[in-house]
């Protein structure tokens, strides 16, 4: 077994029952950013590359833009909240910003948008249709690193409530002033994400974030910074892994939030987490190894620990790698509500190299 004084090491932020509040931060329906006319100018342009796309033409891809990660929380109101990062190549861009923006479609949207596209264009039309209200939508800007090499990581976020959705991130070079000047080199993706309803009575967890570390923040980031920062969640910023190949020499740290926990007559929950690894190989896959559970109740919770006061059960660990063999593992985290006398699991994916 991995124990603390051994092998294991527990995030002691993730670990702290601390009231994370995630906010709908970005501009969703009827509420468009302000910008200047350059920019809604601009926007406009960059909406339309975007219609296209939706209707079925090919989009372009200049600066390698990819889909790399995306997670799943609570937010407010019934909604939930996806943070999510693209890459790009910095060697295709001209210049040290670039424009990012990010249309969420809901399914049922996008089928009767086909469905009208053939009345919309009656020559009988006196005037354009209005523009439609998508799930969520926002633009910005993000710096690139000149001569960085690898891909140069975007991470944003949107909030919406539980359905399928088609997601369009467009990211293009800023558009020239000059008159005959190249055209802006841009990328737009489409990435299709299920969001599950995690507002029910049912036990359930966010998405299990693996990190790359977990930064204590002295006071929570403004709307604005957190619309840079998505996975900033109240008094910390976690900065995901992209890919879980990880090294001997590195730790896995996997942070995971609880939701729907039933408490006990003080209001208190009783859950266990329990981390067992599996080693996986041709012929399957056998048990490997196990931490010690950790027990989130009256005995181990802060005594101002609250649900009404917005306080939340977070799970996390940081588990060094140095005594896993080379290969590929699984990572079952079973959370169990002894008062509901229920449990769900979760998995992580990962594999361990030398080097």
């Amino acid at each position: 077994m991995l124990t603390r004084r051994g092998a294991l090491a527990l995030l002691s932020v993730a670990v702290l029952s601390v009231s994370v509040s995630v906010h709908a931060q970005g501009r969703g329906g009827n509420a468009p950013p302000k910008m200047s006319d350059a920019q809604r100018k601009d926007m406009m342009a960059t909406a339309s590359v975007v219609d296209a796309a939706m209707a079925g033409q090919v989009p372009p891809n200049d600066l390698a833009l990819t889909w790399a990660h995306d997670d799943l929380l609570k937010a407010t109101n019934n909604r939930e909240y996806v943070p999510f990062t693209v890459t790009i190549d910095p060697s295709k861009v001209t210049g040290n910003t670039v424009s990012i923006y990010w249309r969420v479609v809901s399914k049922d949207q996008a089928a009767a948008t086909a469905a009208a596209a053939p009345a919309a264009g009656k020559k009988d039309d006196k005037k354009a249709p209005a523009r439609p209200t998508y799930a969520y939508e926002d633009i910005g800007t993000a710096p690139i690193q000149a001569g960085a090499t690898g891909p140069a990581k975007l991470s944003r976020s949107f909030t919406v409530p539980a359905g399928t959705y088609d997601v369009y991130v467009l990211v293009k070079e800023p558009t020239p002033e000059k008159k005959n000047a190249p055209m802006p080199k841009m990328s737009v993706i489409k990435q299709a994400i299920t969001v599950p309803e995690l507002w029910s009575d049912e036990l359930t967890t966010s998405s299990v974030i693996v990190a790359e570390r977990i930064d204590p923040l002295p006071a929570p980031l403004t709307s604005q910074q957190m619309i840079e920062r998505p996975y900033a969640l109240g008094a910390m910023e976690i900065v995901p892994v992209m890919q879980n190949k990880l090294a001997k020499r590195d730790e896995l740290k996997p942070f995971l939030l609880i939701y729907n926990a039933k408490t006990d007559k003080d209001n208190k929950p009783d859950v266990r987490v329990e981390y067992n690894f599996y080693a996986k190989d041709a012929s399957g896959e056998k048990f490997f190894n196990k931490t010690t559970p950790q027990d989130l109740n009256a005995k181990t919770l802060p005594p101002q620990f609250d649900f009404a006061a917005g306080h939340q059960l977070q799970s996390g660990q940081a588990i060094p790698l140095a005594t896993f063999p080379e290969g590929d593992y699984r990572l079952e985290i079973k959370v169990t509500d002894n008062i509901a006398n229920k449990s769900v699991t979760r998995e992580v994916n990962f594999s361990v190299s030398g080097s």
